[in-house]
């Protein structure tokens, strides 16, 4: 499973003291916000701490047990299906084993799915799609998985799929389900729906039909389906077995009451085949007692099975049963606060091996999901959750409480965030309802644990709810905003759906998760927060919000629903209906009760109950006439809410309901007449609490109530925006507010205004306005005589205008030349750094330019703008007509573009991109210059590097081509030199092959040696191991690691010997050839004369590269080899010869070679002691030591010259041509002198000389 990214955080909020007083106004100010991501955290001012005031020791609880795994929905959808499995297998005596494949668990759930998706087991096989399926399950391709999982499907999901679809199981053959002792048994999950039951390892065998083995007359019975045999499943029972009856008491009652023994006996015959006899064989069903033979089963059992055992019917019977609902159970055990918190420290410390303060609350997060998403761990926590603080009292102090509070803590007995208080406040619809909701208007109390969690599920009636962490460690929410409720609903159903169907309120239930980052994946926006101790967490309307504890902790949540939540809580209503959902409280009974105390409403509220009762009317005026004519009035606020739900919907009436005398007690709603009963309608009463008649005064009281309000509010706004000429006086204004203080109208933004208009108007009543306005004016002359006034001397003009109630004549102008100054300074700052004016800067300036008033400052500054636009767009397009121009243009003409463009003040973008192009056409001609300098031979690496940044560059480079060909040229090398040496289809590369890269490091004599004793001991053992004398000592050679067996043949490398079935071995006919193995024979070897034209042509090129370096040293070490076998055939000692090389193949063919050798000719020198003119030939080993013999540097560097080098096939000539050379003052006979006789020879070149391609003449270059 992927690792688990957090969610991005919700917002937090952090109110000052004066927003904090009032809760239900701080919580309208953030709803905007909040409500796009469902949840907020509220950090109270630090301040703010209320006292605990429950009883640690006196409250007790009962948590519920969580099974982590089981919480999230397709974790347990996973569960369910395997259970489903070990269910129908353990039926059948048999226990699942989990198969493992490539070392994990095989997913079973994830490979029914796929092959249901691929059209089912038949068309997988006939289509061949079982490696599509096993790379879709995640495994690597190619190492034949999909056959693995085949075999698994085959074996364990096909019969049980085939059983749930009906089909006939007549030709399947019992699986071994325990085929791997690798596989890891299922335990099925103890879960109300799962009726699965743990096998015994001791199994009392499967009850037999035992009866007298006397033949006798058998009622022939119809046979039952044929079904197909299983392993017994071990349940612990009884065996039932038929008595034994001697021969002599069957006469008896033979004679007696055949009847009755006959019908006993009946009993215990085969359904199949319909004879009782082979008792011994005849098994008895421990559902429902039928019996079969073993052997007429299909397949048959071959043994009688051990343990109980069931039929197909009783199968089918078993594996059918409707599950019931998923929920938590109770723990068995009742804790206090203390014994609770003991047992979670304990819980979280041993978990995670640390002290539980030190445990990162990323690392909890993280391991939570991991835990809830796996199959394979089963972790247990206990929640104390819904905890009623009626009956054990409240973590907030409340008045004639237990708790005594201290004078200085009597402020958070009345304050709008103690929970108690919250819901019951005048702002809170839910306090118009009489009734003690538990969780709704009376707090509920959670003590949590580490892992424990609450689930996804929005409040009831979607209202809001409220959290505080009391103290302990801190609670981990997630949420999604309302917008998306419906949203994630259909995400859980489509990833889920099995859970939706036998459980389609499954998400009203809170037994149900599902890991954030697959919501996120789906396109459901979720947030996280942590709620540390002494934060709340707001939940809005239909916000989803799931979280789970990050150790021990209390918290005190409730519900509390707005005056903006009423749209919503009808709606909701109606959804409650479309599921069968029972409803928390009537809302219509809510919204009967405000109206009727439509005066003492605030008047937003009952604008809002208004339109929310005007829809409710509608409604039951168009239900009202279906029919029912006989009606009475009924309070049904006087019932209990159980004993007014309707009988289809569940819903609790109020306004109206239907009854009939033929089922008393019992109601529907008038949305579902027709499901009451199958009475005509004439039958029928409607009950009605209210006539239509009577409501529409009750709406009429609130729309007054409203539109007092609206006319207030709407001379309010007429007051304040009144021009000058229709200016209301201040007594006017006094009026307004003492109105609003007189009918309790909202403290609102609207008449704080106006206060605030109305203080303002008193201060200007008291001061000398003519004063102030003339001063005004005189500081308004002065700054438009100015040519360039500053904007902000002019703003603050202009504000102080506004102090006035007084229309004065230099307003206008001064606004407009505000404006004017503005812009200029707009101008002016845009002009300042040239970098940052762009083409957009400037069409943007001259836009809003043009609207202004004519000023001479003004057309200055266009103008020049205008033209410097002009000039910008022209070198702008220049520019980048330069760089796509084809062909590419030279740098010399782009580096005068260049400079012309860096004259225009302002940032042009494709000036810049030229720039940078002539850098980096100057950086790159540089490094192709910087190679030419020294006589450096280039690397190739370089070269392909120049080549490909060349490229990239718009500018024509003369250098481009050239390196583009030299690189052509290596490469086209580097394939000649690859398919001279590489074998077809080999999978070394060209340094691999021969060990070509070990040349590269010029290894010492010592390593060499080294591998020359390793080469030798390799060939010594593989020896010994045919001429050991040994009989008892075990043999194996070969590929196949066999004992020796003739035909057989030896490796010349290695000395191994190889089966001439498992090698290819070399045609007889083409005479004796030097054979090597498998393991010696890495690649071609060609000719020496067919490398040399490889080396050459390098040469010419003068490019560098590994290959061609390796290629040298080992052309070095082949001559040198061939130099060294020379000198000892032409020795003449062929035993030492034989000794060195050994005996056998190679052996004789280096005899056969030895005889067309030539011998060497010995050259003389002439009585001066300098040899004539012309070509001679020297030894390598002569050679590398010249310079200790030659006496004179000039004749050196002249020999050096004119050495070239030439090779035959099993030997090294080093050739030269002797001629004069001027500047010598060396006698010629002092150099040759030195060398001893018998170095030179005379020889004839033939065919063509090459340069020499040693290394160790590099210093002679």
């Amino acid at each position: 499973m992927a690792e688990f990214l957090p969610p991005p955080e919700c917002p937090v909020f952090e109110p000052s003291w004066e927003e904090f007083a009032d809760p239900f106004a701080f919580i309208h100010k953030i709803r905007p916000i909040a409500e796009q991501t469902g949840i907020c955290k509220v950090r109270p001012p630090p301040d703010w701490q209320p006292p605990f005031a429950c009883d640690v020791d006196k409250l007790h609880f009962t948590p519920r047990i969580q099974r982590l795994n089981e919480l999230e929905a397709q974790t347990r959808v996973k569960l369910n299906f395997l259970d489903q499995i070990a269910k129908f297998w353990e039926l059948q005596g048999c226990t699942l084993k989990i198969p493992h494949v490539e070392r994990k668990i095989l997913d079973l759930f994830q490979l029914n799915r796929l092959v249901a998706e691929e059209g089912g087991f038949d068309v997988v096989c006939k289509e061949r799609k079982w490696t599509k399926i096993a790379t879709r399950m995640g495994f690597a391709p190619g190492k034949a998985v999909g056959s693995h999982i085949r075999a698994h499907y085959e074996r364990i999901l096909y019969p049980y799929n085939l059983f749930q679809s009906g089909a006939s199981l007549l030709c399947l053959q019992k699986p071994d389900l325990a085929s791997d002792t690798k596989d890891k048994e299922y335990k099925p999950h103890d879960i109300p729906q799962r009726q699965s039951v743990q096998p015994s390892e001791t199994c009392p065998p499967a009850r037999r039909a035992k009866r007298l083995r006397t033949s006798f007359p058998t009622v022939p019975s119809s046979p039952k389906a044929h079904t197909f045999a299983g392993k017994p499943v071990p349940f612990q029972r009884k065996k039932k077995v038929l008595a034994s009856i001697s021969e002599e008491n069957y006469l008896k009652c033979s004679n007696s009451h055949s009847g009755n023994f006959l019908l006993q006996v009946d009993l215990y015959v085969c359904l199949l085949c319909g004879s009782g006899n082979d008792e011994d064989r005849l098994l008895l069903c421990d559902g429902c007692d039928d019996s079969y033979h073993t052997f007429c089963l299909i397949p048959p059992l071959h043994d009688v099975p051990k343990g109980d055992w069931r039929c197909p019917q009783c199968l089918a019977q078993e594996c059918n049963k409707p599950q019931e609902a998923f929920g938590f159970e109770q723990a068995a055990r009742d804790y206090t606060l203390r014994t609770f918190g003991e047992m979670a420290d304990a819980f979280k410390s041993d978990y995670f091996n640390m002290p539980v303060h030190m445990v990162p609350t990323e690392l909890v997060e993280k391991e939570f999901w991991r835990l809830v998403s796996t199959i394979e761990e089963d972790v247990t926590v206990e929640y104390g959750a819904d905890i009623a603080s009626k009956e054990f009292g409240s973590g907030f102090p409340v008045r004639d409480g237990k708790f005594k509070v201290r004078p200085e803590e009597e402020e958070y007995l009345d304050s709008g965030w103690n929970l108690n208080n919250m819901p019951v406040m005048e702002q809170s619809v839910l306090a118009h309802i009489t009734a003690d909701i538990c969780g709704m208007k009376l707090p509920w109390l959670y003590v949590g644990m580490c892992f424990s969690s609450f689930c996804w599920h929005i409040e009831d009636h979607w209202s809001y709810s409220i959290n505080y962490l009391h103290w302990g460690e801190p609670k981990t929410w997630y949420g999604a905003p309302g917008y998306a409720a419906e949203q994630l609903e259909d995400v859980m159903k489509k990833l889920a759906p099995e859970l939706f169907e036998s459980q389609p309120d499954l998400l009203h239930q809170l037994v149900t998760i599902m890991n954030p980052n697959t919501l996120m994946a789906h396109g459901v926006p979720v947030y996280r927060t942590n709620q540390c101790a002494g934060e709340f967490v707001i939940t809005f309307p239909r916000a989803y919000h799931s979280g789970f504890n990050q150790g021990f902790n209390f918290a005190e949540a409730v519900n509390f629903c707005t005056v903006d939540w009423l749209p919503l809580g009808r709606q909701c209503v109606e959804h409650y209906r479309l599921l069968h959902r029972y409803c928390v409280f009537s809302h219509d009974e809510m919204i009967c009760k405000m109206a009727s105390k439509a005066e003492f409403l605030d008047v937003v509220v009952a604008s809002t109950v208004q339109k929310d009762m005007a829809i409710m009317i509608d409604d039951e005026k168009m239900l009202r006439e279906k029919g029912v004519t006989d009606s009475e009035r009924v309070a049904f606020e006087l019932f209990p809410d159980d004993e007014r739900q309707c009988l289809k919907c569940k819903t609790t009436c109020f306004m109206s309901a239907v009854y009939c005398p033929c089922k008393p007690g019992l109601l529907v709603c008038l949305y579902h007449v027709e499901d009451l009963c199958s009475c005509p309608t004439y039958k029928y009463k409607l009950g009605y609490r209210y006539t239509l008649e009577e409501l529409y005064p009750m709406m009429n009281a609130l729309k007054m109530r409203a539109e007092s309000y609206n006319e207030w509010a709407s001379n309010v706004n007429e007051a304040l925006e009144a021009k000058i000429n229709n200016k209301r006086s201040l007594v006017s204004f006094k009026a307004l507010i003492e109105e609003s203080e007189m009918k309790k109208f909202p403290d609102n933004d609207l008449l704080r205004h106006l206060r605030l208009v109305t203080q303002d108007a008193d201060k200007c009543a008291s001061v000398d306005l003519l004063d102030r306005v003339e001063a005004f004016q005189q500081q308004s002359q002065k700054l438009l005589s100015e040519e360039m006034p500053c904007a902000a001397e002019l703003q603050e003009l202009l504000d102080v205008s506004f102090d006035f109630d007084v229309d004065l004549p230099q307003l206008a102008e001064l606004r407009i030349r505000l404006e004017q100054a503005r812009w200029l300074e707009d101008v002016q700052l845009a002009s300042s750094d040239q970098n940052s004016l762009t083409l957009d800067d400037m069409r943007r300036l001259i836009d809003s330019g043009v609207g202004l008033a004519p000023y001479p400052a003004v057309e200055k500054a266009m103008a020049k703008l205008q033209e410097l636009l002009t000039v910008s767009e022209h070198w702008d397009d220049k520019a980048r007509n330069l760089i796509k121009a084809r062909p590419r243009q030279s740098l010399s003409s782009l580096v005068a573009a260049l400079k012309e463009i860096e004259e225009i003040p302002a940032y042009l973008p494709n000036g810049v991109a030229l720039k940078d192009a002539v850098q980096k056409a100057k950086d790159w001609l540089q490094e192709v210059e910087s190679l030419q300098v020294g006589g450096r031979v280039p690397v190739l690496d370089t070269l392909v590097e120049l080549v490909t940044r060349g490229r990239s560059i718009p500018v024509h480079l003369d250098y481009l081509l050239r390196l583009e060909s030299l690189v052509s040229e290596v490469q086209a090398w580097k394939e000649c030199a690859a398919n001279t040496f590489l074998c077809e289809n080999s999978p070394y590369s060209l340094l691999e092959v021969r060990d070509l890269s070990s040349g590269l490091d010029h290894r010492s004599y010592d390593t060499r040696l080294k591998e020359m004793e390793a080469l030798r001991s390799l060939r010594a053992a593989n020896e010994v191991k045919v001429l050991s004398n040994e009989e008892d000592a075990e043999m194996k050679v070969c590929l196949c690691q066999k004992e020796p067996a003739a035909p057989m043949i030896q490796c010349e490398l290695c000395r191994g010997f190889f089966h001439t079935s498992c090698v290819s071995v070399p045609n007889i006919l083409q005479g004796p050839r030097v054979w090597l193995c498998p393991h010696c024979h890495r690649s071609e070897k060609p000719p020496l004369e067919k490398i040399l034209p490889l080396l050459a042509s390098l040469q010419r090129i003068r490019v560098r590269l590994p290959e061609g370096d390796a290629l040298r040293y080992m052309i070095e070490r082949t001559v040198n080899w061939q130099h060294r076998a020379q000198q000892m055939l032409y020795s003449g000692n062929l035993k030492l010869i034989q000794d060195k090389v050994g005996s056998g193949l190679l052996y004789n063919r280096w005899q056969a070679t030895a005889g067309h050798l030539p011998e060497t000719n010995k050259v003389r020198p002439s009585a001066s002691g300098f040899p004539g003119c012309g070509w001679y030939v020297v030894s390598k080993n002569s050679l590398k030591h010249l310079s200790v013999f030659w006496e004179c540097f000039i004749c050196l560097q002249i020999l050096a010259r004119q050495i070239v080098c030439v090779f035959r096939y099993r030997y090294e000539e080093l050739v030269f041509c002797l001629d004069s050379e001027p500047g010598c003052a060396c006698p010629p006979a002092t150099a040759w002198c030195s060398f001893s006789a018998g170095v030179l020879r005379t020889i004839t070149p033939k065919g063509p000389i090459f340069p020499s391609p040693f290394p160790c003449f590099s210093d002679l270059r």
